[in-house]
């Protein structure tokens, strides 16, 4: 019963989704991938993997070598489900190519892989609504008081975050750059930091340091990046 719900709600989630390359045949798209390459494709394969390292496990599932829940692919970008969701929908926008870090990914990437953001995330927002509609349908009319407490949990998402864990103390597991789509719904309670209370900046000496040196930082930076490095 459980599995058969689950695959509900991932059917409705990618019918909000419409890949590069799906067929117009009815037939529903493959989301778990296989680890076989045709030998017609082989070159192709061999030529990607030049920019691919064997041990990230997102490279191993962009060249079809691990298995993925996939709701979107083009090719620039990849976007699946996490394996370990903090909610409902919790999904990963991965480029195609290994980048370990977002500052050594091209400025090209990540603007592809951001102008993707507001069309997944959207379709995740509907997904999640139309899974509360079913899920009132099949239950109403049951008790009150069941109903009250499974609202509280399991409400339809209708906002979320946006997260990149840049670097090993921010949180990043898995150095291939990536970003989070993570639903959320009210009282979620997932993130205990926003409920710290936040203390308002002071505009003192070590905050006009730390603003002369990000300047001087951006302004060594585009100096290099145009050339200009004053030798």
């Amino acid at each position: 019963m459980e599995e058969a719900k689950a695959k509900r709600r991932l059917s409705i989630l990618c019918s909000h989704l419409r890949p590069l390359g799906a067929s117009d045949s009815g037939h529903a798209p493959t989301h778990l991938i296989s680890s076989r390459v045709s030998n017609s494709d082989s070159e192709t394969e061999n030529n990607k993997k030049n920019l691919h390292q064997n041990d990230c496990v997102f490279c191993k599932i962009i060249v079809n070598e691990s298995p993925s829940v996939k709701l979107y692919e083009d090719d620039m970008c990849l976007c699946i489900l996490d394996r370990n969701p903090l909610s409902h929908g919790h999904s990963l926008i991965i480029p195609k190519s290994h980048f370990c870090s977002l500052e050594a990914t091209p400025p090209s990437v990540i603007a592809a892989m951001c102008s993707k953001v507001p069309f997944i995330s959207s379709a995740i927002m509907k997904a999640t609504d139309s899974a509360y509609g079913a899920w009132q349908q099949s239950w109403y009319g049951y008790s009150v008081v069941f109903l009250s407490v499974s609202f509280m949990f399991l409400c339809f998402a209708d906002s979320f975050n946006l997260v990149v864990n840049n670097g090993a103390s921010a949180g990043q597991v898995i150095f291939h750059t990536h970003i989070h789509i993570i639903p959320r719904k009210v009282h979620d309670c997932l993130w205990p930091s926003e409920s710290l209370r936040r203390r308002r900046l002071k505009l003192d000496q070590d905050v006009f340091k730390l603003v002369d040196s990000v300047r001087e930082q951006l302004s060594v930076s585009n100096n290099t990046k145009n050339g200009l490095t004053g030798n």
